[in-house]
């Protein structure tokens, strides 16, 4: 997700790598306007990523946007769809400050930027 940490402003350290996660899950059935899409229709993609909140602004937002859907999009047999229609959702979700915890504490956007650029 380098993608996201650049759009974000993160430095590029072992640290800021270290908690920057991925995860995928692969589902059995996407349901859609009420309608099961059949096998084998290509796959739709929900991407949320998760920031602390008041570290964005919308020139942040959009540019995170952008990245990830190139990134599906560079990985597709069909990278033009991803222009075109709804085959994929970007989710950002800010994470309110006194929200987000590590190691059993609270974590801060001061230490989260600390711990960052310790790196």
């Amino acid at each position: 997700m380098s993608e996201v940490m650049v759009a974000e402003g993160a430095p590029d350290t072992e640290a800021a790598r270290a908690i920057s996660w991925l995860v995928v899950n692969e589902i059995d059935a996407w349901f859609v306007g009420g309608r099961q899409l059949p096998a084998g229709e290509k796959p739709r993609y929900v991407v949320r990523v998760g920031v602390p909140a008041g570290s964005m602004n919308d020139d942040k937002r959009r540019d995170i946007v952008r990245r990830v859907t190139r990134v599906l999009a560079d990985a597709d047999e069909d990278p033009e769809r991803f222009a075109h229609a709804a085959a994929a959702w970007v989710h950002i979700n800010e994470i309110p400050e006194g929200n987000w915890g590590a190691r059993g504490e609270i974590v801060r956007i001061e230490d989260i930027a600390a711990f960052v650029t310790s790196g």
